[in-house]
């Protein structure tokens, strides 16, 4: 009996959950377009799917009932709702048709039935009972901005098919830090015309948002007009670019990328895809090849069948569900749809603990905020636990706003804990929703056409991260290279002597063997490095290219880079600020200024008195003040100094007088002598004379040998007189004319300076008639050398050099007037630019860059013709001025103070002992020697004879005289 009795009670238990528990079968609605096979494919697949995994949707299985309607049949559409709502079903998928999609939608949510979507909407509110998978269209016309943003894109050209592009695109458009042209396109096939147009326009960046079908014949009217090159760029919003056939592409050069929501050759894609395929072949049927490719409609319906099974199952896992027949007339609906849309709008929002009790633990639905993901889960499993996590135990009912279990008390998990919501990843990577059920938080690829690979992701976006590449700048820089491999490229350029030239011979060439030059040679070097091949060609109207400041068109070689009628752009070609803003430039291969270039003046004939250059008429000046002035101190020392009075008489012992042999001519004589390096036979015998003596030789010393030194260079070395030293002297003259180039670099450093000097040149220049500018460099230099000293021309300092290297009658004069540099033009936005000031910087680093500079500057074409010539010009002497020789008159001036010194104590002592020994006062002593020697006329003196010691007279002077005979020894 007891054996009965827990039989019974299995039985009862058993059949009370069959009660609560879904039906057996569930009918689930999907209505398609005629020509949404794939969608169809997808559907019917996705519930074959749930069925085979029970863990998905454990005590049910699905049955679809598909619906076949024609595109935009409301009628048609209504019927078929009804149809199948009155057999029963918990949900309708479908249709992709705009107009009939929300006449779906509207019938479902009258009676309660989830609508589920997987179609591109607009609308920026959802209804109630309806979802979309699809990404909401604020996060992708975001995305577009992000990725444009990051790819340095600043204006554009935006193609678009219909009216939904530009709403795809609006966050492109609102920018005002884009400059955005928008062309729509016509329904015929033929858009050669516009984008024609596009060409003339000179835009290399297209946007193009079309419909699916169009994209390859866009592409292909675009190679056959020129617009698919390396210079053009296009970004493509669809996110089924990998279903378009590439191939013909992948080799323009043109870089093209585009965005995915779903990566066909991830396992779980092939796997998807590879069910198709044997699911037909059990019945019979095979799939076309490009039915197969899976899409961004398939995988989003796909997802959205497996998270509609999934909320269906935890809501089976809380409740009674039944599923009734509906009745479009009628006023009955589905108690359970609100709850089912719920579970599924908020599945994946990642939730607190705070967020999820509304005060006592209760769950408020409407302060469900967040988002958040859980990594390393695997594929279509939720983090509910089905397996390894607690079980669902009661349902949401939004109807009353609260999660609540049965009894009332607040919805928990089987840990007790406030429940987080389910987390679900699909095709389209982790499904989840924001508080308004839009679909605005996904992650995206970002793909680009590569050569070798095709369609090649480069990086990611995300809502909170925006575009991130995940390629290097090596990689970049690898796959640029790769592609200028074997490429040719045409290079413009003017024929300019040493940069490019014709070679000079008689033998017939053609190609790249006509020319030569420093600019031939440097293309070649990294040609060699970057493996590409190139052709020359000459640029039509010789320009470098100049603005028209009325059309702002530009003409020359900057003109046939815009129209990409060449690759690169080579010559003295200066980078300035307008160039640049038109083209791209590579590193500058040589650094330069512009200066002035001027004839040679003609060489000063000599002159009957050049033996005076050596020094200045100052020099001269102070030297003939300096003899007249030691010539006189040293006849005053010689008459102050005792020792200069002698005997006149060497052989009479007692003379009466003395004589002073440094009388002032001799004094004259004997410093002219010591100057003329001859001598006299004046010697000085006194200190102080001495003294000045030897200064005087001295300084003679120094003068003489300076003087003869700079004489042999001024005898030798013919020297030249220059009426212009620079800019300056060129604007403060009238009579010299001077110009540059027409249109070149220099002529608009001197339009454009605001320095008053050039603006006075411009002036100058420009008012000047006949002009004095030039078509080229060539013609002004000629012009130079025929105007015999009356024309200066002003070009860069590196042309100079190189003529002034071969034409020994011009010379550079002055120094630079400004900074400036010489690069290689590419096309704006050209892919090489980086790669070729690469390979410049690498020729740089090897000296390669300045061997082909000497080699063309002073090896070929008669350089070095001039060099002996110019040293020998540059050793020219220069006079001798006071500053060289200053430092001889101060010791001379010094070496006269000290003898004058000498000179006064040797008189004063001589006066002392004069009156010590005459027993007169030293001041009648001193006055009586003064007196003497400020008598110049006086050469001798006389003798002071002592008298006998008892003669009281012996201290008088004998005969008057003033000399002082020495004790005679016997």
């Amino acid at each position: 009996m007891y054996i009965g009795y827990l039989n019974t009670l299995f039985i009862c238990v058993f059949c009370s959950f069959r009660i609560l528990a879904l039906p057996d079968q569930i009918t689930v609605g999907g209505i398609f377009d005629p020509y949404d096979d794939r969608q169809e494919l997808a559907f019917r697949y996705a519930v074959e799917r749930v069925n085979q995994d029970k863990s998905t949707l454990v005590r049910s299985t699905l049955n679809a009932d598909i619906q076949r309607l024609p595109a935009d049949d409301s009628f048609h559409a209504s019927k078929k709702v009804c149809q199948l709502l009155r057999s029963g079903v918990a949900a309708i998928f479908g249709p992709q048709s705009e107009k009939t999609a929300n006449h779906v939608q509207s019938i479902c949510d009258a009676l309660e039935v989830p609508h589920i979507e997987t179609r591109w909407d607009f609308k920026l509110r959802r209804d109630e009972y309806s979802l979309n998978l699809y990404p909401h269209p604020t996060s992708l016309s975001q995305a577009y901005y992000d990725v444009l943003r990051r790819l340095e894109w600043k204006n554009f050209v935006v193609l678009y098919d219909t009216s939904e592009g530009l709403i795809r695109l609006q966050s492109l458009l609102k920018s005002n830090e884009l400059k955005v042209t928008v062309r729509q396109l016509h329904e015929d096939s033929d858009w050669r015309p516009l984008l024609k147009d596009i060409k003339k326009s000179q835009e290399t960046k297209i946007v193009i948002d079309v419909k699916q079908h169009r994209i390859y014949e866009i592409l292909k009217q675009a190679a056959q007009i020129g617009l698919m090159s390396e210079y053009h760029s296009y970004f493509i919003t669809s996110l089924d670019l990998h279903l378009v056939n590439m191939d013909d592409f992948k080799y323009s050069g043109a870089n093209i990328t585009s965005l995915r929501l779903v990566d066909p050759n991830k396992p779980e894609a092939v796997q998807f895809v590879e069910e198709w395929k044997y699911g037909e072949l059990r019945y019979g049927k095979t799939i076309d090849e490009d039915i197969a490719r899976i899409t961004t409609e398939s995988a989003l319906m796909y997802d959205a069948v497996q998270l509609f099974a999934r909320a269906l199952d935890d809501l089976d896992r809380s409740r009674e569900v039944d599923i009734t027949p509906l009745y479009c007339e009628g006023d009955k609906t589905w108690p359970h749809g609100s709850s089912l849309i719920n579970y599924m709008k908020w599945y994946s929002a990642h939730r607190s603990e705070a967020d999820l009790l509304n005060g006592g633990g209760v769950f408020d639905t409407r302060k469900i905020g967040g988002m958040g993901a859980v990594p390393n889960m695997p594929y279509g499993m939720p983090t509910n636990g089905r397996p390894g996590m607690p079980p669902l135990v009661s349902p949401m009912d939004n109807r009353y706003g609260n999660l609540m279990m049965p009894g009332g008390m607040p919805f928990t998990n089987a840990t007790h804990r406030p429940y987080d919501m389910v987390q679900v990843y699909g095709l389209t990577g982790l499904i989840k929703f924001d508080t308004r059920g839009f679909r605005t938080d996904f992650e995206l690829d970002i793909l680009e056409l590569d050569a070798k690979f095709g369609l090649k992701k480069v990086g990611t976006w995300s809502l909170a991260g925006g575009a991130n590449f995940t390629r290097s700048l090596v990689e970049s820089s690898s796959g640029i290279t790769l592609n200028l491999q074997n490429r040719t490229l045409i290079v413009t350029t003017a024929i300019v002597a040493p940069y490019t030239m014709l070679k000079e011979t008689s033998e017939q060439l053609t190609g790249n063997d006509r020319f030569e030059g420093f600019c031939v040679d440097l293309i070649h070097e990294i040609s060699l490095d970057l493996g590409f091949n190139y052709t020359f060609k000459l640029v039509a109207d010789g320009s470098y290219g100049t603005k028209d400041p009325v059309t702002g068109e530009w003409d020359g070689m900057i003109r046939e880079l815009l129209d990409h009628k060449a690759d690169l752009g080579i010559v003295d070609f200066t980078i300035t600020y307008e160039r640049e803003e038109a083209v791209d430039f590579s590193m500058p291969f040589m650094n330069l200024g512009i200066s002035i270039i001027y004839k040679k003046p003609t060489k000063k004939a000599p002159s009957l008195f050049s033996f005076m250059s050596p020094f200045s008429l100052d020099v001269w000046i102070y030297m003939a003040t300096a003899y007249l002035g030691v010539s006189v101190l040293l006849f005053m020392l010689a008459r102050i100094a005792p020792e200069e009075w002698d005997n006149p008489h060497p052989c009479i012992q007692d003379p009466d007088e003395l004589e002073n042999a440094i009388t002032l001519s001799n004094a004259f004589w004997f410093t002219i002598g010591s100057l003329m390096q001859q001598g006299s036979d004046i010697a000085p015998k006194a200190v102080s004379t001495r003294i000045v003596a030897g200064i005087w030789w001295f300084f003679t010393l120094i003068m003489i040998s300076s003087y003869t030194a700079n004489l042999a260079a001024f005898l030798t070395v013919e020297r030249m007189e220059s009426p212009i030293e620079g800019a300056e002297d060129l604007a403060k003259q009238t009579k010299i004319k001077y110009g540059s180039k027409l249109g070149g670099s220099t002529y608009a450093f001197f339009r454009d300076s605001k320095i008053p000097t050039y603006k006075r040149m411009w002036t100058a220049m420009s008012t000047a008639r006949p002009t004095v500018f030039t078509s080229s460099n060539t013609e002004g230099v000629e012009r130079v050398s025929k105007s015999d000293g009356m024309f200066a021309f002003m070009m860069e300092s590196s042309s100079i050099d190189y003529e002034v290297e071969r034409r020994c009658d011009l010379m550079q004069v002055g120094g630079l007037l400004d900074s400036k540099s010489y690069g290689i033009a590419l096309p704006p936005g050209s892919p090489y630019t980086n790669v070729i000031s690469s390979g410049i910087l690498k020729l740089k680093e090897t000296g390669v860059l300045h061997t082909l500079k000497t080699r063309w500057w002073k090896e070929r074409k008669g350089g070095g013709k001039c060099t002996t010539e110019d040293e020998e010009d540059g050793a020219e002497a220069a006079e001798l001025g006071l500053d060289n020789v200053g430092g001889v008159f101060v010791v001379m001036a010094g070496g006269l103070a000290l003898a004058c010194v000498t000179a006064c104590c040797e008189f004063t002592w001589k006066a002392r002992k004069l009156a010590t020994e005459e027993g007169a006062t030293f001041s009648d002593e001193l006055w009586k020697e003064i007196k003497f020697i400020l008598n110049c006329s006086a050469n001798s003196k006389p003798v002071r004879k002592k008298a006998p010691p008892h003669d009281s007279e012996s201290n008088n002077y004998a005969a008057g005289g003033y000399g002082f005979t020495p004790d005679v020894l016997n």
